[in-house]
């Protein structure tokens, strides 16, 4: 396929019809130039986010995506108070006690915690218009991931671009996928996450199980779909109140 126009039409087909993105909410707009296309704009949720960028990388003609979609927060709140926000998260979690927190905030680091533990990580935040940088390295991709997932929870947070290195360098496999998602689900206090049973196939999860109201099984969908690198989640939760 070529030309500017018929790859926007596919594109635009595509997003019709998938049942995450709605167009008459998503305030999505399109630029494609010699196989690169843009995707800018806010959508409603994390699974539109993700769906979007999926659905438009298959389609002919589509050689790179220049990511410039961020998620309606919501609330909204400054910079300065979603970076203090992530960095307080990033503090308090456990998992995460053997990295080294920095901060950096106009064309400056600083240190806000060390650590002495081995082996030892950094993770460094910044935040620019909502968006959420976290960069550095950590030593496993389950830290990668619920660093990731942590920051997308602070009220405000448009994005989160997770650019960390995992040090040594960890191969990913469906359980670890699985195991980041279960702490997840764990850690967030409106799931009974005990009730829900998560597998995983070439980063697709699936939820099954009994959760209490159609609140929460959309809260642990998105949960999943917070996740790095999950590109889709089948949700068969059943609600029983």
């Amino acid at each position: 396929m070529t030309g500017k126009e018929p790859v926007l039409k596919v594109v635009r087909a595509a997003f019709e019809r998938e049942r995450r993105i709605n167009l008459h909410h998503d305030r999505i707009t399109m630029a494609y130039r010699n196989g690169d296309l843009t995707l800018e704009g806010e959508v409603e949720t994390i699974a539109a986010k993700k769906r979007a960028m999926e659905l438009a990388i298959t389609v002919p003609g589509v050689d790179a995506i220049i990511d410039r979609l961020h998620v309606v927060p919501a609330v909204r709140a400054g910079d300065g108070a979603i970076l203090d926000a992530v960095c307080t998260a990033l503090i308090q979690e456990p998992a995460l006690a053997n990295c080294a927190i920095r901060v950096r905030s106009k064309g400056r680091v600083r240190t806000i915690r060390e650590t002495d533990l081995k082996p030892a990580g950094a993770i460094e935040v910044s935040v620019n218009d909502g968006v959420v940088l976290l960069d550095d390295r950590v030593t496993n991709l389950v830290q990668k991931r619920l660093a990731g997932v942590l920051a997308w929870w602070v009220p405000g947070s448009r994005d989160v671009v997770n650019g960390m290195e995992v040090d040594p360098p960890e191969e990913d496999r469906d359980d670890l996928v699985v195991e980041a998602v279960r702490i997840v689900l764990e850690k967030d206090p409106f799931i009974q996450a005990d009730q829900i049973h998560v597998s995983a196939r070439n980063d697709v999860v699936t939820l099954s199980g009994v959760v209490r109201t159609d609140t929460e099984k959309r809260m642990a969908e998105h949960d999943a779909w917070y996740v790095f690198g999950v590109d889709g989640v089948v949700n068969e939760l059943d609600v029983r109140p």
